[in-house]
């Protein structure tokens, strides 16, 4: 079953075939550079309806943010064939920027995901010029993994979470 998960100011919920148009219009932006786009439509209905299936494969997966009753982004773990490990990622549309939603969405989804799986650790890949999605990741606890392999060879950093991190008990 997917979760609802809210936290102070989000709700973060299974996504509707009806968040795709909005999706999709981000997938197609020069936005979604860090995550290999722009991506033309088919390519991120594949995305999304992958996104919605890893629930299903893993038990983790990916969940839209809302904010005010507006969609306002995703946040999730992934974990396709080519990643060494489960990947926790994050984006934030057009408008919900610089509000801390990213790292706001993030712990929860975590800490969620530590509560209910066997995961040790989780990663997140990060390209080395995503300075915000760098300054997320330190946000939450994740340290610099450099020995950790990573889906691409050269410029990914390896950002990894752990249950203590995850708790607040960083080290």
């Amino acid at each position: 079953m997917i979760p609802t998960l809210q936290t102070e100011r989000l709700s973060l919920r299974p996504y509707q075939r009806s968040d795709f148009d909005t999706y999709a219009a981000f997938m197609a932006s020069d936005r979604a550079v860090h995550m290999d786009g722009p991506l033309d439509r088919d390519t991120a209905w594949t995305w999304f309806t992958n996104d919605v299936a890893t629930w299903a494969l893993y038990g983790f997966g990916t969940l839209a943010v809302e904010m005010d009753g507006k969609l306002a982004g995703g946040v999730g773990l992934v974990h396709p064939p080519h990643y060494p490990e489960p990947e926790c990622g994050w984006f934030i549309y057009d408008g919900f920027n610089g509000m801390g939603l990213a790292a706001e969405a993030g712990r929860a989804i975590i800490d969620h995901t530590f509560a209910t799986t066997n995961l040790a650790s989780i990663v997140s890949y990060i390209g080395e010029r995503n300075a915000a999605s760098i300054r997320v990741a330190e946000s939450l606890g994740a340290r610099l993994d450099p020995d950790a392999p990573a889906p691409e060879e050269e410029g990914t950093l390896v950002y990894r979470h752990t249950r203590n991190s995850a708790q607040g008990d960083v080290a």
